[in-house]
């Protein structure tokens, strides 16, 4: 078996634990941390053997859990909203004038 079915079995049985971190508990108050993540992994060869691999990954804090005094909310992480969101704004707005300017 290669490194990179190897690679993909032992991520795809981690599930949801990769995007939840480890409870955090402190004066009666618990913090799950969660995240965003993304990770890809590929290969190729011949039949001879010859061939090559790669993989990577990503991962966003988004924010929190905060379980206290019997209920729970989430507190996200602004930064990391700003920084995934900006790109995501500023493509909508170009795309946008370039619809509006051929409609003209």
């Amino acid at each position: 078996m290669n490194i990179a079915v190897k690679l993909a079995r032992s991520v795809k049985s981690r599930g949801a634990q990769l995007a939840y971190g480890e409870p955090i508990v402190a004066d009666g108050i618990t913090v799950i941390p969660v995240a965003f993540v993304a990770y890809g992994f590929g290969g190729g060869g011949t039949a001879e053997s010859v061939g090559g691999g790669g993989g990577g990954g990503a991962s966003i804090p988004l924010g929190v859990y905060v379980v206290a005094n019997g209920g729970v909310r989430f507190i996200p992480n602004l930064i990391a909203l700003v920084a995934v969101g900006a790109p995501v704004v500023i493509a909508a707005g170009i795309a946008l004038s370039k619809i509006l300017r051929s409609l003209r």
